[in-house]
């Protein structure tokens, strides 16, 4: 992964949602702003130009001068911050923004001669706030914009990205959706709930909140809550998988991701291997032919 840092743009006045504190709108139990920084958790400087709020994990705030003076001053404002090579801008309001997606515009904006990459929506447009830019033609340019104008308050983005080379990237159709209306709320909402989707929703959710780093298979523990539900009684499903956590977490104490992630997986082995005994022995007892 291509060392970065990530720039969220988290001001605004919402005027389409009543002036709500957008991005401490939440989207499946988390913040709009927390979801982002979810996907950008290994940049190496965080900056959110915006007010300050509880996030789930440390950044860097500041804000762009005169407040509301739009995502160019903002940007402008969080650069300031930024030392990398490549750095990541993103608005808050995006819930369907995926860590696929920030590892395709780093991927473009590092190679070739391009100044950096952004993302083009299924319509066509591109999205200069879901975008990677490489720092020094950032900085070039924007410096400029404020000496022609006297300032960035009030600029449009389309006069920086008019002056930048950016490969454009056909990412995940949801990746740049963004909530300006309630109506937007409401659907994303709605989006994350579909039976395709909400246990992933879920799962990564939980992880989020509890601060946990860790990929499992989750059909793995889903198979286990099965039989131990089925073959001991239905309680004994989710007191089981806790079981199997707890186990896992001794077992892996000081180790890896990947070692607890092992870990998970040979006690869910055991516990699962447990319960079809128990369900052989009970089938056993009850004879051939038992109700």
């Amino acid at each position: 992964m291509t060392a970065y840092d990530a720039i969220v743009l988290a001001g605004g006045a919402a005027k389409r949602l009543g002036g709500a504190d957008k991005p401490g709108l939440r989207v499946g139990g988390r913040s709009l702003l927390d979801r982002v920084l979810a996907v950008c958790a290994d940049a190496g400087t965080t900056v959110v130009v915006g007010g300050r709020r509880p996030t789930v994990r440390p950044v860097l705030w500041t804000r762009e001068a005169p407040e509301g003076g739009g995502p160019l001053a903002a940007l402008g404002a969080g650069v300031r911050h930024t030392t990398a090579e490549s750095v990541l801008v993103l608005s808050a309001d995006l819930p369907f923004l995926g860590q696929a997606t920030v590892r395709s515009l780093l991927t473009a904006a590092g190679t070739g001669a391009h100044e950096g990459a952004l993302c083009r929506d299924p319509d066509g447009r591109d999205q200069p706030l879901v975008a990677v830019y490489r720092g020094e033609p950032l900085r070039r340019e924007l410096a400029l914009l404020a000496t022609e104008h006297g300032s960035l308050a009030g600029l449009p983005l389309r006069l920086l990205t008019a002056e930048l080379d950016l490969a454009p990237v056909a990412a995940d159709p949801l990746a740049s959706f963004d909530c300006d209306t309630w109506e937007d709320i409401a659907a994303a909402r709605a989006r994350i709930r579909e039976h395709g989707t909400v246990l992933d929703e879920w799962i990564t959710a939980v992880k989020n909140e509890l601060g946990i780093e860790l990929d499992v298979d989750t059909d793995v523990l889903l198979d286990l809550a099965r039989d131990a539900a089925h073959g001991v009684a239905r309680p004994a499903a989710p007191l089981t998988t806790f079981l199997v956590g707890y186990a896992a977490a001794m077992a892996s104490s000081g180790k890896s991701p990947e070692a607890a992630a092992e870990a998970v997986a040979e006690a869910a082995r055991k516990a699962t291997a447990l319960a079809l005994r128990w369900e052989e022995e009970t089938e056993t007892d009850r004879g051939p032919g038992t109700p």
